[in-house]
């Protein structure tokens, strides 16, 4: 008997590859019908004997048949009429009729398939830098509205020739409506351009022996990729490394490199099997690294910091640029400072002009900039530190529909926001601190772009509690929504919580710089009983005064005389610390001023900041002083850490309610192991093993009186790797079970996710 069947898709489907999958595996089991993209995904309408349906369903859910980049997140059957002399199987047109829910896939590095042609000069693409197919190459970074169909990307304007157009329309071929495809007759084109738009050099092997013998040369380069624009540079060159930090203004903050293989990697970085297989994996991000010693890369690239940032080339114009016989360069977002990164080549000329010597451009136009994302190991799993490329825009998906539209515009600090639609969570890509103005702009840009490319309507909008975020301002500027404040930390441990798909309650372990607590105290230990409806403070880091505002978590100086006046009580005098302060801040009446702010509470705010102590312990080891970019000093910190000991220093814990950590005796031994000149690298090792032991102690009492042995942890303080591995050993030493952060970020990157979780709660009440 001849039965229909109408099936709805949804997940990654669209530009993977999955509609040829679909009509293969039709055809080869002799079903009719048809299948097509829409606004949700994919609808496949078949037509045959059920046991050929059902077998279909089957093999296209499993591989090898299922798409290697596709992801079915739901398939929803419903059976109609069978259409009466249908025998063939089609592909039919995309319909762009309805809501938008269709996941849109995140741009792929170059595959292994691509990169053969690549190198092959009987390939009619041979060295042809924009190949790619159905399982590699740009999506989201050129998408301007979906279903993902060539019409709706910034390729509409390269008509395909004959020879791409026949693949494109081949089934059995591997470019089969891969909606990018093109070659040197028909596509895009690069060119060598100089700081004044002059023309240098047109052709791919012109402009590839040059940039490469520029780069040689110890020259700058602007680099047009995937998401944007890099600024280059010979990684083994320090004069061309400090060179670029003069021209791009960036004097401290670790570069990231790209290299050609792994093997090459290796000659500079530590590579296990679990980093090897991120750096191989397809979304090709920039993975840290334990450096190896004495490695010969310049030491400018990553000073203060014991990891190099690696990536391998995942454009096809980044293998043939380093097909040229280049080593390792710097590749670094091309930007000024912390503005946002630059994608369009007008923008390129005019803001790179007096930072790179010449410019390697090509007119495939990129319609949304997308960071390269950061990835480290975390108990020997991958976790974003900053997530964009590769990642965004796949969806985090819940249990059950929100119901209303919702957005979550996230943190200040390393800010992405997000949208929730029915049970999809999007994170936007990473988009920066929104103080510089460029940035903000970018962000409320972005904001628009996203809500229009998946059809959001925010009925309800979440926002970090505190009153002077711009984040905040902006949520409240928005007309006809519905505002709803989070606590900071409720929203890093809710952001685990909906990861992990877990309502909660879990006892919350959140450590960071900066978040407004519900006292209006700056909180930044916290352990707390949170679920995704509410959440309680149960424990907390002993507040000390932070003098200063924001400049406290800036120059080390001032938490540090917070801690050494509350750990060394009325007693304290500065000429007792003379040897220990004079070198942090040379001059005596500042350090004067500073320490009556904090006796007598002027311009102060009590804080409960992990960060700052980081901040405090690192100057009084002797790492630096100052935060030129957001956790140097604890980053320095965790750079000299001895793995090796497990020794550790002294602490209270003051059972109450809250209970309180309270590390006035640790403070006391560091400075004084300190004083007697003590190895650095214990010392920090003990420091952190100090910290782990205490928040144990913390979740252990919070066990004891709740009967919870879930423990969530979050915040941009388990970004540090010594702390986190150390903290999720001990925890499960002692019987609980440990949830992380691991698709989306500790830090503040996360926040939005944990905003969004929240607030789709509370919206489905």
């Amino acid at each position: 008997m001849v039965k229909r069947e109408r099936i709805r898709i949804t997940g990654r489907v669209q530009g993977v590859g999955f509609r040829p999958a679909v009509y293969r595996l039709a055809r080869e089991l002799g079903l009719a019908g048809t299948v097509y993209n829409d606004t949700q995904g994919v609808t496949v309408e078949l037509q045959g004997r059920k046991d050929r349906i059902d077998e279909f369903l089957r093999r296209l859910q499993s591989r090898p048949d299922k798409p290697p980049l596709a992801s079915i997140q739901s398939c929803i059957r419903v059976d109609v009429e069978p259409v009466e002399g249908q025998e063939v199987f089609s592909i039919g047109r995309s319909d762009s009729a309805g809501e938008a829910m269709s996941q849109v896939t995140a741009d792929i590095a170059t595959c292994r398939d691509c990169l053969a042609e690549l190198g092959d000069p009987n390939d009619f693409r041979y060295r042809y830098p924009f190949i790619n197919c159905t399982n590699c190459g740009p999506r989201y970074s050129i998408l301007r509205t979906i279903p993902y169909d060539r019409p709706n990307t910034t390729m509409a304007i390269f008509p395909m020739c004959d020879r791409c157009a026949a693949q494109h329309g081949d089934i059995c071929d591997r470019r089969f409506h891969a909606q990018p495809v093109a070659c040197p007759a028909c596509g895009p084109s690069i060119q060598l351009l100089g700081p004044g738009g002059t023309v240098l050099r047109t052709g791919t092997d012109g402009v590839l022996s040059e940039a490469a013998r520029l780069l040689r040369a110890g020259k700058i380069l602007a680099i047009k990729g995937v998401g944007g624009f890099h600024l280059a540079v010979d990684a083994l060159n320090e004069q061309a490394v400090v060179r670029l930090r003069q021209r791009k203004r960036r004097d401290h903050k670790p570069f990231a490199m790209m290299a050609a293989s792994v093997d090459a990697i290796r000659t500079y970085a530590v590579v296990d099997g679990a980093a090897e297989e991120v750096l191989r994996s397809p979304v090709a991000p920039i993975v840290l690294l334990p450096k190896r010693p004495g490695t010969p890369i310049a030491p400018s690239v990553a000073e203060g910091v014991g990891t190099f940032g690696f990536v391998l080339c995942y454009a096809p114009l980044h293998a043939l640029l380093f097909a040229e016989g280049l080593d390792v360069l710097v590749m670094t977002s091309a930007n000024l400072s912390d503005e946002p990164l630059i994608c369009k080549n007008h923008v390129a000329l005019q803001r790179l002009g007096e930072v790179a010597d010449a410019f390697v451009m090509h007119d495939r136009q990129i319609h949304r900039q997308v960071d390269d994302s950061i990835i480290h190991l975390i108990d020997d799993e991958p976790v974003p530190l900053r997530r964009a490329r590769g990642y965004v825009p796949t969806p985090i998906l819940i249990d059950r529909s929100a119901g209303p539209d919702i957005l979550a515009v996230g943190a200040d600090l390393k800010n992405t926001f997000c949208l929730v639609k029915q049970n999809q969570l999007i994170l936007s890509e990473h988009i920066g601190d929104l103080e510089d103005a460029e940035v903000y702009r970018h962000y409320v840009g972005s904001i628009e772009h996203l809500r229009g490319l998946f059809e959001v309507q925010p009925e309800v909008v979440a926002c970090d509690l505190h009153p002077g975020y711009l984040s905040t301002h902006y949520a409240r500027s928005l007309s006809n929504v519905k505002v709803i404040p989070i606590q900071h930390h409720w929203a890093h441990i809710a952001s685990v919580l909906v990861e992990h798909g877990h309502d909660g309650p879990v006892i919350g372990i959140e450590c960071d710089g900066t978040g407004y607590g519900t006292d209006g105290a700056i909180w930044g230990c916290e352990c707390m009983i949170a679920s995704l409806t509410q959440f309680e403070r149960f424990g907390h880091l002993d507040y000390y005064p932070l003098a200063g505002a924001d400049r406290a978590s800036k120059e080390a100086v001032r938490p540090l005389l917070s801690l050494l006046r509350q750990a060394y009580g009325d007693g304290f005098r500065l000429d007792d610390f003379a040897w220990l302060l004079e070198r942090i801040e040379p001059e005596r009446a500042r350090l004067g001023m500073i320490l009556e702010q904090i006796e007598k509470g002027v311009n102060t705010v009590s804080t409960s900041s992990l960060g700052r102590v980081f901040d405090a312990v690192a100057a009084v080891l002797g790492l630096g002083i100052y935060n030129h970019f957001d956790a140097q000093l604890p980053m320095a910190l965790e750079s000299v850490a001895d793995w090796h000991v497990d020794a550790c220093y002294p602490f209270d814990l003051i059972e109450g309610e809250p209970v309180r950590i309270d590390l006035r005796m640790t403070i006391r031994q560091i400075v004084e192991e300190a004083r007697q000149g003590a190895d650095v690298g214990r010392l920090s090792a003990k420091f952190h093993n100090t910290l782990v032991e205490a928040l144990l102690a913390v979740a252990q009492v919070a066990r004891r009186k709740t009967d919870l042995d879930v423990v969530a942890s979050s915040g941009g303080v388990f970004c540090n790797r010594y702390l986190a591995d150390r903290l999720i050993r001990r925890f499960k030493e002692a019987g609980f079970a440990v949830l992380c952060n691991r698709d989306v970020p500790a830090n503040d990157g996360g926040i939005a996710l944990g905003q969004a979780a929240v607030a789709a709660r509370m919206a489905d009440k």
